[in-house]
């Protein structure tokens, strides 16, 4: 055996001893912390920052009705974080990147280019400039030139990807990443997200003042982004700068008494937010598929990786500083169960002004009975070791099967139908579960945050993004529509996915 080896086997063998010792504390009664926790909350208020600002927009190159065209390269830029100038790996030399804006029915062309330079291989064996593109959440095609993830670009490489939105919903906003397996965790960490909005017409929240915001966290070392280490794709990576359309604490102002349209994307590796807005509900209008039938008002929103939501929020009549924070959430791992972090800053100031919540959003949003006879499919999700304790390293699977180029767990499905699909989770930390092309609507989830549990199981939401408590389970009636072909379903939580956890969609 080398001494590389050797050294490599060995710091898997303590990360291993790690978390069996933690697991083991979890089960009996150490309160759930993992990696890093401790009994104490961690208040991370910095100062009140820039203006808020919504993510630049990416322009329309086409001339042609109906047609939305635009240019995306991923390639390596300076961005300045939090007054730090980083090399960060982009989208047009932007971070988040420019935000795609469509209409539901229209086509989007998107002329993408891989201009990653060259930097080595990662621990995976893939060269870190390997790349695609992954429209997270659109109602889509996953073959040919469409929202096909099994497309990779090396260096140079160009290629025009075409959606056809026309059976996508409308008022459903989603996000755009890489996703070659082995490479999505450290390219997405290293700043390749933007927003993909689709816009509503509805007449109910026209008027709003609406916003987007991206959220991220990154860690920085000489001017980079910090490498991912064993314990990272164990625990999934969480920076140590959060923030908001790449700022940190922004100040948005709102006039007393005015609403706000907020649309929030967690775009973040594997950082969980459990939002809270002093002195105010959220007012929830839409999840990842789309708009509900009315508001439902949160005190807190839990969003993990992957995750969208749609709110209202109504200032208050007090003018004042109102802090967005992301509250303390033990998702199993990282630090960020111990954190209470000021995410934005509202700024309620100026001249009062009177606007109501509307009663109603969306009346075709409804929750659907549940066919008989249909077909109901297992998914289990596990963390262990590969080979052995003493010579395996980390993994995760699907039905025991450890996602590979060359072996995977593969669920077959036929097109035209619906299916229940219950996702158990045998590791001890939640797992977001995402499936591509198709979203469903949650029967049940057993554990977890209480108030996601029920908002998800009772309002007539449509997600592509659940999270599977630790030790818990999530059934999903999914439809399986409009488009044949091979896709994926896998953990959200970048380096789960990185590491096996994810399976193949076959449908025919």
């Amino acid at each position: 055996m080398t001494k590389r080896c050797a050294i490599w086997r060995l710091s898997w063998i303590i990360v291993a001893a790690l978390w069996i010792t933690q697991a083991m504390a979890m089960m009996g009664g150490g309160g759930g912390c993992m990696m890093g926790c401790s009994s104490g909350v961690t208040v991370i208020d910095p100062p009140r920052g820039r203006p808020f600002q919504d993510p630049p927009l990416a322009p329309n190159l086409s001339t042609t009705p109906g047609v939305v065209e635009v240019n995306l390269e991923a390639k390596v830029a300076p961005v300045n974080v939090n007054g730090t100038v980083a090399n960060l790996q982009t989208y047009n030399g932007v971070f988040p990147g420019p935000t795609i804006r469509v209409r539901r029915g229209d086509t989007l062309v998107i002329n993408f280019r891989n201009s990653l330079p060259f930097s080595g291989y990662n621990m995976h064996g893939y060269p870190r400039n390997l790349t695609n593109l992954h429209t997270h959440g659109l109602h889509v095609s996953p073959i040919g030139n469409s929202d096909n993830v099994m497309l990779n670009f090396g260096e140079g490489e160009s290629f025009q990807f075409v959606y056809d939105l026309s059976l996508h919903p409308a008022g459903n906003f989603n996000f755009y990443h890489p996703h070659v397996h082995g490479n999505a965790a450290e390219q997405v960490w290293a700043g390749l997200v933007g927003a993909l909005e689709v816009e509503d017409a509805t007449p109910m929240l026209a008027g709003y003042e609406t916003h987007l915001l991206v959220l991220k966290d990154i860690s920085l070392s000489n001017s980079a982004p910090t490498l991912h280490s064993n314990s990272d794709f164990m625990n999934g990576k969480e920076g140590n700068v959060v923030m908001v359309n790449g700022l940190v604490n922004p100040v948005l102002t709102m006039k007393p008494g005015q609403i706000q349209r907020w649309k929030i994307v967690n775009a973040s590796n594997a950082r969980f937010y459990k939002l809270n807005l002093a002195n105010h509900n959220l007012h929830v209008v839409g999840t990842d598929g789309g708009l509900l039938d009315k508001p439902y008002a949160q005190s807190t929103v839990l969003l993990s990786p992957g995750e969208r939501v749609d709110i209202l929020v109504k200032a208050t009549t007090t003018k004042g500083y109102y802090k967005l924070k992301a509250l303390p959430y033990n998702r199993g791992a990282g630090a960020s169960a111990n954190q209470e972090i000021t995410l934005m800053t509202v700024n309620v100031t100026g001249s009062a002004v009177s606007q109501s919540l509307p009663s109603s959003i969306n009346p075709s949003a409804v929750r659907l009975s549940v066919p008989s006879n249909i077909p109901v499919r297992q998914l289990t999700l596990r963390m262990g070791m590969m080979g052995g304790m003493m010579g395996g390293s980390m993994s995760a699977s699907i039905n025991g099967i450890v996602y590979s180029d060359t072996s995977a767990f593969t669920l077959n499905s036929t097109l035209g139908g619906y299916e229940i699909w219950e996702i158990y989770n045998q590791s001890m930390m939640d797992h977001p579960f995402h499936q591509h092309v198709n979203h469903a609507q949650v029967l049940a989830i057993n554990g977890g945050d209480a108030s996601y549990r029920n908002l998800l199981t009772t309002a007539p939401a449509w997600k592509d993004t659940v999270i599977v408590p630790a030790m818990g389970s999530v059934r999903l009636l999914v439809p399986v529509k409009d488009f044949a072909g091979l896709t994926v379903f896998h953990c959200h939580i970048l380096e789960h996915e990185d590491i096996g956890m994810m399976g193949l969609w076959d449908i025919r």
